[in-house]
C-alpha cells in the first residue's frame, strides 16, 4: 500500500470511485506506485465545465477512458473528448494538468494523465452507445437525471487555473 491509497481519499464517488491523489508531476514521468492507464479531459467554456452522462452508470463524468496500445495519453485524452463529447481538439491544444490516482470499488488502484482545455467553440453533440448527453456544468445545479460522479468534479477543481 502506497502512502497515498494509506490516506483518507481527496473525494468519493457515488458509484464508490475514490480520488486517492492528484500529482502535478511534469507529462511523461513515470507516477509511482501503478501504472497510467487512462486519460481525462477537464473541458471548459465560459466558466462551465464539460460533463457526459455515460449510460451504463447513468453517471456524469469527465470525458475520458482508456489509453489504446500505441496511443499517447495525451492522444487518448483527445480521442476519448471526441468519441464521447463530439467535441474535436488537437492533441496539442491540451494542457497537462497532472495525474490523479484513483481506487475503483474492487479496490483496483491506476493513475489517470489529466488535460485541460478552454473550449472557445463548441461543436453539436449526438447521443451514441455509450453516452446519453453532455452538459455544461456551472458548479451549482445539479445536471438533468443521472448522479455526479464527485470524483470527477473535485478533479476539476484541483486542475482549474486561478
Amino acid at each position: 500500500m502506497t502512502e497515498a491509497q494509506a490516506r483518507p481519499p481527496l473525494a468519493t464517488g457515488p458509484l464508490g470511485m475514490e480520488l486517492l491523489a492528484f500529482e502535478r508531476l511534469p507529462e511523461g514521468t513515470r507516477p509511482a506506485g501503478a501504472p497510467v492507464g487512462y486519460a481525462l479531459v477537464v473541458a471548459w467554456r465560459a466558466g462551465r465545465l464539460l460533463l457526459v452522462r455515460v449510460r451504463g452508470r447513468d453517471c456524469w463524468e469527465l470525458p475520458g477512458g482508456g489509453i489504446e496500445p500505441g496511443e499517447t495519453p495525451r492522444e487518448a485524452a483527445a480521442r476519448e473528448l471526441w468519441e464521447e463529447a463530439g467535441q474535436r481538439v488537437g492533441p496539442e491544444a491540451l494542457g497537462f494538468a497532472g495525474y490523479a490516482l484513483t481506487a475503483l470499488p474492487n479496490r483496483r488502484v491506476l493513475h489517470g494523465a489529466v488535460y485541460d482545455v478552454e473550449m472557445a467553440e463548441v461543436s453539436p453533440f449526438a447521443p451514441n452507445e455509450e453516452i446519453a448527453a453532455i452538459h455544461w456544468w456551472d458548479g451549482d445545479e445539479s445536471p438533468p437525471g443521472g448522479r455526479l460522479q464527485t470524483v470527477d468534479t473535485h478533479l476539476a477543481r484541483l486542475t482549474r487555473p486561478r
